[in-house]
């Protein structure tokens, strides 16, 4: 098991979770996420505790992403926190990129990631912006 603060161990996850989202792929994005996870906004929170509870819950997100055209997600990891051996919270700023080739405005999350023996998983999303 890599150190969890390892950034380009987190980067490539990130990066593989972020072509999963614009994907659609909402197997990938379950597996992912270890469980029970939770997502955290300012008017809202829930959780899950199976892998089709995670992909039922990010179905939404494809048709969105499709809306604006959006058809790359890149994670910039501004901070990584680690919590313990096993834990870390990471700060990511998403850029995200249109089929013309345009920058999207993107979206800020901290993510509680725990590792284990598969590599990284989330636990917790918290919306920042």
């Amino acid at each position: 098991m890599k150190a969890i603060t390892d950034l380009d161990h987190l980067t490539d996850f990130f990066d593989r979770y972020g072509s999963a989202l614009t994907r659609g792929d909402v197997s990938a994005v379950a597996n992912c996420y270890a469980l029970p996870g939770m997502v955290v906004a300012d008017t809202y929170s829930f959780t899950f505790t199976s892998p089709a509870a995670v992909a039922l819950s990010f179905l939404g997100a494809a048709p969105a992403y499709q809306e604006q055209q959006i058809v790359a997600a890149h994670a910039q990891i501004l901070d990584v926190q680690r919590l313990s051996d096993a834990l870390a919270m990471v700060a990511v700023e998403w850029e995200y990129l249109d089929s013309s080739g345009g920058a999207v405005p993107g979206e800020s999350y901290r993510y509680l990631v725990r590792a284990d023996t598969d590599g990284p998983r989330i636990t917790t999303v918290i919306a920042t912006r």
